[in-house]
């Protein structure tokens, strides 16, 4: 029967980061290209990179086309060996899937002769909106939407205080500093002001970036147990009496990201319907803390 839950559990947790991976390419694709593209924006980061080559393969070769997609994909590739040495094979796996569908949509989303949005700013802020909260679907589903995602999971997981959206903006900040040698002012600008907007989406959708301590009062002496064995996480445990009710309780303190909560507060509902949690997202941590993508 366990073995049964388990099977059933992890097909519905697949198809379910499979939803996140398809749909979450999709948005960041029809954002991209429906919104950002029209107005002649860049993006930070290989998203940028692979616009700037594209410009040069229609200017130089006298190519016509949309090769985005294609030119993305071919950057990524080195990529995933680092990916692969510090994630591990299975993230290195579905990042392979999520470039490779993330350029197929990119290249088949239609770009409009015309832009949809005609206001620069107001499009920039929408299309970093819809683009950012694409990619954090992506990173949400355990997976990277590759570029400068892949380095951002890469130095979150060695450093836990590092944001995968912070990391995309220091580097934005980085190659938008060059671009202000190639392009004129006000395209860099906006440009910048849509790479920030989608990168600070991308945090709040990526929840697995979000620290959170967790503090529980119960009177079953099981619930730190069952956390060890059903989270994974580590729990700090001492005693205490309520000062209105003079009732002894344990009072245990756990820290996990902010996409594990809902599995630790269905587990301590489960074994105490009374139990009393308190969550504080956003917390900082120094020391040995494991950050997981899914």
């Amino acid at each position: 029967m366990n073995f049964l839950y388990d099977f059933q559990n992890d097909r519905k947790k697949f198809w379910r980061r499979l939803a996140l991976l398809v749909t979450g390419n999709i948005v960041f694709a029809v954002g991209f290209n429906l919104i950002i593209i029209p107005l002649n924006l860049y993006s930070g980061g290989f998203v940028g990179m692979s616009q700037l080559l594209n410009i040069l393969i229609n200017s130089v070769f006298h190519i016509g086309g949309n090769f985005r997609g294609v030119l993305y994909f071919l950057l990524n590739v080195p990529l995933f060996y680092f990916g692969y040495k510090i994630i591990g094979r299975e993230f290195c796996l579905t990042s392979l899937v999520a470039i490779g569908l993330c350029s197929l949509f990119m290249s088949i989303v239609p770009i409009p002769a015309t832009p949809i949005i005609q206001d620069t700013l107001t499009a920039c802020l929408v299309g970093g909106v819809i683009t950012g909260t694409g990619a954090g679907m992506v990173l949400r589903s355990g997976s990277s939407g590759g570029g400068q995602d892949i380095i951002g999971v890469c130095l979150s997981k060695t450093h836990p205080n590092v944001s995968v959206g912070g990391i995309n903006i220091a580097m934005n900040v980085c190659i938008f500093a060059v671009c202000f040698l190639i392009f004129d002012i006000q395209t860099v600008i906006y440009s910048l002001i849509y790479s920030v907007v989608n990168s600070l989406f991308l945090d709040r959708m990526y929840i697995q970036n979000i620290n959170t301590q967790v503090m529980i009062f119960t009177k079953n002496e099981n619930v730190a147990d069952a956390i060890l064995r059903e989270v994974r996480r580590g729990v700090t445990k001492w005693e205490g009496t309520g000062a209105y009710t003079h009732e002894d309780s344990h009072i245990l303190v756990t820290v996990l990201s902010k996409y594990e909560v809902p599995h630790l507060v269905a587990l301590v509902r489960e074994m105490d319907p009374n139990a009393f949690i308190v969550t504080n997202e956003g917390a900082g941590i120094y020391g040995n803390f494991q950050r997981r993508l899914s």
